[in-house]
């Protein structure tokens, strides 16, 4: 069974799509198993740059199976765009986007309640406006819409008009916006089936099936482990699961096929949005972090937030995800920055716990190391790296708890290579 799991140790962004594209050759089918719309996946493939939203990485490989799994929410529009996209860049996509019949449609009233809640009154959360938390919302109301709903007609148009029942009450008493009207609604879910109908399978079985056959699937976590929303920073969270338990209950399969977990972190923290954030640097080393590192969301274009690695928050995430090994991305944008500092308490406020679920007001201790000059962009083994940069690898295994498999350098594909 040759099964792996690609889970985010930090706040997202910490490169997982280029991780995923390096290795998606070697499986059959790759899994996109939470999340939707508002994940973005930066791959530089032979040159041409793919940003991905809904669609897994491999896609970008031919003759390899994208399955969106049931525990994802859909932007069909925005899938539609994506696809054309890929087209256009000449990735045939033709017969290898598999969805799940369980996967629940973002609809545009969503949207419209992510931007109204946003730009009401209270704490912000700094979502990406997409629509994802209130599909996950209705969701667990019984109050969503699947990709299988679309194609029972009656049913839709029961389902949507209990929905706008509520939904149009919000707009119009609440939020003072326009109120969705339901035949506009069901008309623009009956082009979507006419689309996505040849696309739907049962993601359990197709699983299981594959699987025994000895069919190998990669596993593709969207987000990152401190955004959980059950065991992140909340309610500074995404509204999905996102460390590696996801992968059975957003597939409908047991942890038991998933052979290996392996969990990606920056060499360096980032984040995007609002929410606690250690060891944030507001001043000059987080702004070349930010340009040296093109730190700009792929979804949003957002700056993201810029800090020091942070080995508390990243070995919670290591242990919280039971992660085999470690993936230590964008290893090259520390070239130059001396010295560098990794976190490894919250001081005497926070206490030595591997939690990283804190109020904001802590002081972070951190340990130092010697940085390097060279370029290592062209690096192709550890042994190509500086002494210094090898010691701070080192330095990351032993502070995180686990062992480091694999090393990024730069943007393309070919800039990756394994540590021993």
């Amino acid at each position: 069974m040759k099964t792996l799991a690609i889970i985010g140790l930090q706040w997202g962004d910490e490169g997982k799509g280029k991780i995923i594209d390096h290795l998606a050759g070697e499986f059959d089918i790759t899994v996109r198993f939470q999340g939707g719309g508002n994940a973005g996946h930066t791959v530089v493939a032979e040159g041409k740059k793919h940003v991905l939203h809904h669609i897994p990485s491999g896609i970008l490989h031919a003759g390899k199976t994208a399955l969106i799994a049931d525990g994802t929410v859909l932007d069909a529009e925005a899938l539609f765009t994506e696809i054309a996209d890929l087209e256009s860049a000449g990735v045939s996509t033709g017969g290898r986007i598999r969805i799940g019949w369980g996967v629940h449609m973002v609809m545009p009233y969503h949207k419209a309640l992510d931007a109204a809640s946003e730009d009401g009154a209270g704490e912000k959360i700094g979502t990406t406006r997409r629509g994802i938390g209130p599909c996950y919302a209705d969701r667990k109301a019984r109050l969503g819409i699947r990709l299988k709903d679309l194609f029972d007609r009656d049913s839709l148009a029961r389902r949507v008009e209990k929905s706008l029942a509520e939904k149009n009450c919000l707009f119009k008493n609440l939020y003072g916006r326009p109120e969705f009207g339901a035949g506009d609604i069901i008309g623009m879910c009956r082009t979507w089936a006419d689309r996505l109908g040849d696309m739907g399978v049962d993601t359990p079985s197709y699983l299981r099936a594959a699987i025994s056959s000895g069919r190998s699937v990669l596993f593709e976590g969207a987000q990152g482990s401190l955004l959980d929303t059950d065991w992140g920073t909340y309610p500074f969270v995404t509204s999905s699961t996102t460390s590696a338990s996801a992968v059975a209950s957003g597939c409908g399969i047991s942890m038991k096929l998933v052979g290996r977990i392996m969990g990606v972190a920056k060499a360096y923290t980032t984040r995007v949005g609002e929410g606690p954030f250690p060891t944030e640097d507001k001043g000059a080393v987080g702004e070349h972090l930010r340009r040296r590192g093109g730190e700009f969301g792929a979804t949003t274009g957002r700056p993201r937030r810029c800090g020091w690695l942070d080995a508390v928050a990243t070995r919670y995430a290591v242990d919280l995800n039971g992660a085999d090994s470690l993936v230590v991305t964008k290893l090259d944008v520390l070239t130059g920055v001396d010295p560098i500092k990794i976190c490894i308490s919250y001081g005497p406020s926070g206490g030595m716990g591997a939690d990283p679920r804190i109020p904001r007001r802590v002081v972070p201790e951190y340990v130092t190391f010697p940085g390097w000059k060279e370029d290592i962009s062209s690096a192709r083994s550890v042994s190509d790296l500086p002494g210094t940069c090898r010691s701070y690898l080192d330095s990351i295994e032993r502070l995180v708890g686990a062992p480091i498999g694999l090393i990024s350098v730069g943007p393309d594909r070919r800039q990756v290579f394994e540590k021993d």
